[in-house]
This record gives C-alpha cells, structure tokens and sequence, in this order.
C-alpha cells in the first residue's frame, strides 16, 4: 500500500509543520508505552523522552545540513563527521577556560564566552569547507566523495596527533589532547544559553518546582528535557534558514546546478562559486551540529568522529527523502527513534514480555536447532538478543528494502515551484477573462 504523502500533508492543519508534529507525536506515544510496558518510573520515562529528543534534534539538524549539500545542490559530502569534529574541538579551544597549573585539565583555552566559542566552531568548519571545496568541486559525483571522507579522516588523525596535543596560543597553553582527549569544563552549556535571555533564575525556579513531580535530584532530568526542547528549536531554526533559501534565486541556482550543471553555466551562472558557497553554509552548519551534540558531555575523545556517524545522517537523509526539508526532519526523527535508539528498547520490551525466554550464548546453538530440528525459536530469540549488535545490520536492511520499494524517501516526490511567487491566482483570474490560462490574454 502506497501512502499519498502530499494529499495527506494537504489535510492535516499546518502543512508539513503537522506532519512533523504528528509524526513526533507517534514516536512520542510509541516510547511511552514502552515506558510502561517495561515499568520505568516518572523519572525513567521522562529520561527516555529527553533522550529521544535529543538525539532527534541532532540527527534533523545534521539531515537538514546534508540536504542543502545534495538535496539542493547534488553535491555527495561524506565527510559529515569530520566538519563536526572540527566545530566541537574549535569551540572548546577558544571557550575553556585559561589553564591553572595543578588542575585536571592538561590543557586550556582562551577563556572565551560560549557563544563565542560556537560562532568559533562554525566559522572554522566553514573554512575547512571552502578548503576541500576549492580542489574538489571541480570533480564530480564519485571523486568528491572520496576527497571528503578523506578530509574526515585527517581531521581526525590530526586531533589524535601528539603534535597537536598541546601547544601555545596567545601565550596560552591550549591544545587538543591527543589521544586522550579534551575536557569540556567550561560553563554548563544550557546555563550559558538561558543566561544569555535572562531565564537563568527563572529556570532554576522551574528545577525547584519540579521536585513535587521528581522528588530525588530533579535537576538532570530537567536538564535533559529542557535542551532536547533547546534543540528542537535549533532545528526550527536551520528549517527555516534553508527553506527561505531553498525559496531565494541562489537557492533556484542550487537547483539548477543539481539537475544540471552544464545548463546553468551556459546561462552565465558562476557554478563553482555557488557550490563554494553553498558547501560552506552547510559545512558550517554541521559544525554547528557537531557543537550541540557534543558540548553537554564532559570530555570529548577524536575516535568519536568515525565516519560511521555520516552514514547515520545519510541513512536519514534517504529515509525521509532527499531534496525536502520536511523529508529531513521525518528522516532523522524516525532514524533516530527507530534505527538508531530502537533496537535497544525493542529488545527490553521483549525481554520483559517473553521473561521465560533464554537466548542461546552464541551462534551455533541458535542455528543448529533450526537445521535439525526445523525449530526456529532458538536461532529467534538468539537474534533478539543481539539486536543492539546486529543494529548496523538492520540499518543496511532498512537501506536497502528503501532503495528497491521507495527510493525517494517516505515523502516520495514533491515538486518545486519554480518562482517566487504564487502564479496560481493569475492563471485563474486569465482563464476566467477568456483566456487559456497559459499567456493570461483571451484567444
């Protein structure tokens, strides 16, 4: 059964601001009543419900990146992660504090506001695009490819080198921790953000408050949902920035230059400078990604960035359909909530409703059954059991079921108008006149 997306979209109130809403709303409900079925308490079913947003948050916003790279401009960037890591690392170099003799932290930074330190991490990511952009755009598809997971891997052979572990900066000692990492022991990161618009205090009232609901430590979990909401509005943010450019004449010549780049440079279009540009914004909102998703937790490590996190967002990109922006928050909340923290609960809840069932410890025993006995139960709960493990597994299922039945993502084909403005009333108020709707004068 195929599902009219656009026809459903035209009924549901709020376009596809209500399919984003209802489809949340079911992800939403869906760990709910795994909550209950698993029997966590208010407190758990509040964390698993910050954890959803959260990772939802950073997975549309890192979708809605790659789009403006190949859904709006065709250009093939796998090397995601490496943009990412560049953004975290720049931040904390410039927003950790000055480094104290005797402290944990072996290196320091420059003591910069967070704010800062973000416009910092953006700003070097979009640099480090215009880099890669420079040589690699004058090649195509398969070569761009290979250039930028290449980049991606040097960034992170670069922040593992010993070269770069510390070293002098202004007359600060500051550096990037090798191996071993950095230590984020700046301001609390949601601190920063609610001080900034004067709801610091009033936040902490809120923490206050909710002890009523979560009597033991509420603040973590009021933490938890406040910046998985933080994030929702970030992705709010970047839906907007790249609709309106998606709307706007260089946002007409991304698409020109995707569907063919040939023709838009006859037309007189500097093609190259477009891509640079373009590249750049998307790179720098993935270092803006990389920030956000990263800076809450305490250290960060340069074997995080492997480049399996970009064919995460590729994975979403592709579920919710490449080319839309709506298609890009549907991918990455449904990458998230199924594929990427799914099989995790999936396999709680069956364990807690199949108590009774005890998987084989390995491979053999689950098989054996099944070739000698035709039962297939063993190799079943075996498979169940492993869900987490086989998760890259399903992910390469989901991918590649997508790709025969609904190569064009969940939002399946959605046309682009074409002009600036609403042309529709015009050919109405022509044909009316008498005309063919066509050239707005009568026959």
């Amino acid at each position: 059964m195929t599902i009219d997306v656009d026809r459903l979209t035209e009924r549901l109130p709020g376009g596809d601001a209500g399919l984003i809403v209802l489809l949340l709303a079911i992800l939403y409900l869906a760990y709910v009543v795994s909550g209950v079925i698993l029997g966590f308490s208010l407190r758990g079913q509040l964390n698993s419900i910050a954890v959803l947003t959260f990772f939802i948050g950073v997975f549309a916003m890192l979708a809605l990146a790659l789009n403006l790279h190949w859904g709006y401009t065709g250009l093939f960037n796998i090397g995601i992660v490496g943009f990412m890591a560049v953004g975290i690392y720049v931040m904390a170099l410039f927003s950790k504090p000055i480094y104290q003799p005797g402290s944990a932290a072996q290196v320091g930074g420059l003591g910069l506001p967070i704010i800062v330190g973000m416009i910092a991490g953006m700003i070097a990511a979009a640099l480090l695009g215009l880099v890669v952009a420079l040589p690699a755009l004058r090649l195509r598809a398969d070569y761009l490819a290979i250039v930028t997971i290449a980049m991606s891997e040097i960034v992170r052979f670069t922040f593992l080198s010993s070269q770069f572990q510390q070293f002098q900066l202004f007359g600060r000692r500051v550096g990037f921790g090798g191996g071993s990492g950095v230590i984020l022991n700046y301001q609390d990161p949601l601190e920063a953000f609610l001080s900034a618009v004067g709801l610091w205090n009033s936040y902490l009232g809120v923490v206050d408050a909710s002890q009523a609901v979560v009597p033991t430590n509420p603040k973590p979990v009021v933490d938890g949902l406040v910046y998985g909401g933080l994030l929702l509005v970030f992705v709010g943010i970047y839906f907007w920035l790249l609709k309106r450019t998606g709307e706007s004449p260089f946002g007409r010549v991304l698409k020109a230059i995707r569907e063919d780049e040939d023709v838009a440079n006859s037309l007189g279009k500097d093609t190259n400078g477009f891509k640079i540009k373009s590249f750049m914004l998307g790179c720098a909102l993935m270092g803006l990604a990389g920030v956000l998703w990263f800076m809450g937790q305490g250290a960060v490590t340069p074997n995080t960035f492997r480049p399996r996190i970009t064919f995460f967002v590729w994975i979403a990109l592709i579920i919710g359909g490449a080319g839309s922006n709506t298609g890009s928050i549907v991918g990455g909340a449904t990458f998230a909530a199924l594929l990427y923290q799914g099989p995790r609960y999936l396999k709680n809840v069956i364990e807690e409703v199949l108590p009774s069932a005890s998987a084989p410890s390995s491979f053999g025993p689950a098989v054996s059954p099944l070739i000698s006995q035709g039962d297939p139960l063993p190799f079943v709960f075996y498979t169940l059991d492993s869900v987490r493990q086989l998760q890259l597994v399903i992910m390469g299922v989901v991918l590649i079921w997508l790709m025969h039945n609904r190569p064009e993502g969940m939002l399946g084909h959605r046309k682009e108008t074409a002009a600036s403005i609403d042309l529709s009333a015009r050919r109405a108020r022509a044909v009316a006149d008498g005309g063919d709707g066509r050239t707005g004068t009568g026959g």
